[in-house]
């Protein structure tokens, strides 16, 4: 469980990240980054609350001392290794003689925390948008010295969801099937606008008084845990918000790239990897700003490096995460991302992160997974990768005409790529997300085709995620537009009366269908985990015809079996026998009806049947 901390401040003007640390872990070394006015010269020391020497924690031990460029910041080293939960109490004094004191605080970690278990693929992950997906405490839509208040006739806007919203339908999103939820950042966004999506953080440290307060996040962690339900939190490590107090006062003078000035990046990731490029079109792409108001971070510098290690694991520890989603992955520096992951899978061996590289070539998203085949020596811990490559084939399988170069071969082509990856059923894979058409758009507002791509999302290889809406047909018409995507879940706030996505009212028989297909399928996945743990086996595609089995390791389980077709005809069972030898019988899971391996089932045209093989 999650543990409540209290945050208070040290007094004296003096913060201090990360606000606390905790006993025991992998990792002895902590790096206490204290900002306060003139702090850089201070002298520092371990006392006892009676001011003795040799310190409140014996078993602390001050290794380093630094100062940057700012005279406001200082750095502080403390090795860990002996020391017992409990307070530390350093006292600064200044060359004037002036003294302030600091209280830290170790705390006991909860049991086998260092051994939690991350997200896996026996998991589906809900992705939601919390501005615009439930608004359960209306006292906190705008707050105090916060610009940006809540106006939902602004569809860049903020519209008042919250980590109470989420709280309070849980039981939906448990009831539906899912087993993880990553939500847009929840971190302090305090921008003059456009602050509703979370990515320009302004405070590493604390949830956005908007979405909730540190506490909430925790309640929201607790409570999905009593369900089933893990929680995964969206880093940003490339950036910050404008409005961050680094902007106005930078610990050190490369602590923002392109000296702390503009400069927008190529986009080019290709760069990282082109044995042709030039070295300032690799400097184009990391160094480069996304916009004006994201700054972006220089984590060469190795206490930025640091701070950003520790901050993650301070969520990990403080939170209970079952896992971190990291946002515009190969953005940030290379070796640095080496060292992140290597710290964060070196405290907990068996957690997952996944990183979100936008990229449709396989080649590109595979570097970063651990275990892949690389074209150097670079050495990444990241579990997952999210399977960009796999959501755009599908899309243009199903928008395609059936030739031997269009339709289901792009899906098959892409998956016999999977020997690039370290482990391909850890990739994340998707049918949309909050940064494209939403997947009932992609494929032409057609149910059918959105059938067919939500049981593959939900059934190939991989953890599948799927946006918040899609399961009832959310979808942003003749628009692309981020704030149409991010529409308000109807029913989310009390003054939806006519539209209602938890309880139904007012969804169309198509979209109460597609819930139900969802809700099908994913409670299926979590009743029937080893057809998901185990193999993907696919048959080239035929005659307009995807057929593809999921192999458990135990044959006693049986096999599942997915057909995709384009076109209405009668299949001879007797096509897979390769797959179907020594089983006798298909079991369609949407209708219960049997079939012997010898007969030929009747597959209507732009459908997707689901067959468990016994």
């Amino acid at each position: 469980m999650a543990t409540t901390l209290s945050f208070t401040a040290n007094g004296n003007g003096l913060n201090v990240s990360p606000p606390n640390w905790w006993a025991g872990m992998a990792s002895p070394t902590l790096e206490l980054m204290i900002h306060g006015e003139g702090v850089a010269d201070d002298t520092i020391r371990l006392v006892t609350k009676s001011g003795l020497e040799s310190g409140v924690n014996p078993g602390v031990k001050i290794e380093k001392v630094q100062s940057l460029d700012s005279n406001n910041y200082l750095f502080v080293t403390l090795n860990t290794e002996d020391a017992r939960s409990g307070e530390i109490v350093l006292l600064l004094e200044d060359k004037d003689g002036t003294k302030r004191t600091l209280h830290y605080t170790l705390q006991s970690r909860s049991e086998k925390s260092s051994q939690r278990q991350g997200f896996t693929e026996k998991d589906a992950i809900y992705l939601i948008a919390p501005d615009r997906f439930a608004n359960g405490n209306i006292e906190n839509d705008n707050v105090d010295g916060y610009a940006d208040s809540v106006d939902r006739e602004n569809k860049g806007g903020r519209h008042g969801g919250d980590i109470e919203g989420i709280i309070d339908h849980l039981d939906y999103i448990s009831d539906m099937g899912f087993t993880q939820i990553w939500t847009m950042p929840l971190l302090e966004n305090a921008m003059d606008a456009y602050s509703y999506h979370g990515y320009s953080t302004t405070d590493y440290y604390k949830i956005d008084p908007r979405f909730g307060s540190n506490e909430d996040y925790v309640s929201l962690s607790n409570h999905a845990t009593e369900k089933g339900v893990g929680i995964i939190m969206d880093m940003v490590l490339n950036h910050i918000g404008s409005n961050h107090l680094w902007m106005k006062d930078k610990p050190s003078a490369d602590w923002i790239n392109n000296k702390g000035t503009f400069k927008g990046t190529t986009h080019k990731r290709e760069s990282l990897h082109d044995p042709h490029a030039v070295a300032s079109d690799v400097k184009g792409f990391s160094d480069g700003w996304f916009v004006p108001t994201m700054p972006d971070l220089n984590q060469r510098n190795p206490h930025l490096a640091n701070y950003l290690i520790q901050n993650a694991i301070w969520w990990v520890e403080y939170a209970n995460l079952s896992g971190i989603r990291v946002d515009t992955y190969s953005y940030s520096d290379k070796d640095f991302l080496a060292q992140w992951t290597q710290a964060l899978m070196a405290e907990y061996p068996n957690f997952n992160i996944v990183g979100e590289e936008w990229s449709v070539n396989p080649a590109i998203t595979a570097y970063w997974q651990a275990g892949s085949h690389r074209h150097d020596d670079y050495e990444s811990a990241l579990p997952s990768v999210m399977d960009f490559p796999l959501q755009t084939a599908v899309v243009e399988a199903l928008t395609s005409d059936e030739s031997w170069n269009s339709g289901f071969i792009s899906i098959y082509e892409t998956l016999a790529t999977d020997f690039l990856y370290g482990d391909s059923n850890n990739l994340v894979v998707f049918p949309d997300n909050h940064d494209m058409s939403r997947i009932f758009t992609q494929v032409d507002h057609d149910v059918r085709k959105w059938n067919m791509a939500m049981t593959l999302f939900l059934t190939t290889r991989g953890i599948p995620q799927v946006f918040y809406g899609t399961e009832i047909l959310m979808s942003n018409p003749g628009t692309d537009d981020h704030g149409i995507i991010r529409t308000d879940f109807p029913g989310g706030w009390a003054q939806d009366n006519q539209k209602n996505g938890f309880n139904d009212v007012g969804l169309s028989e198509d979209e109460k269908w597609a819930k139900q297909r969802v809700r099908t399928l994913l409670n299926f996945r979590r009743n029937h985990v080893s057809f998901f743990e185990g193999e993907l086996k696919h048959y080239a595609p035929k005659d307009g015809v995807y057929t593809y089995f999921r192999v458990p390791a135990s044959p006693s389980d049986g096999l599942l079996m997915t057909v995709l077709s384009k076109k209405e005809q009668s299949v001879a069972l007797s096509e897979y026998a390769e797959m179907l030898s020594g089983f006798k019988t298909l079991t369609k899971v949407s209708t219960g009806e049997v079939f012997s391996t010898d007969d030929k089932v009747s597959i209507e045209a732009m459908s997707a049947q689901v067959f468990i093989v016994r």
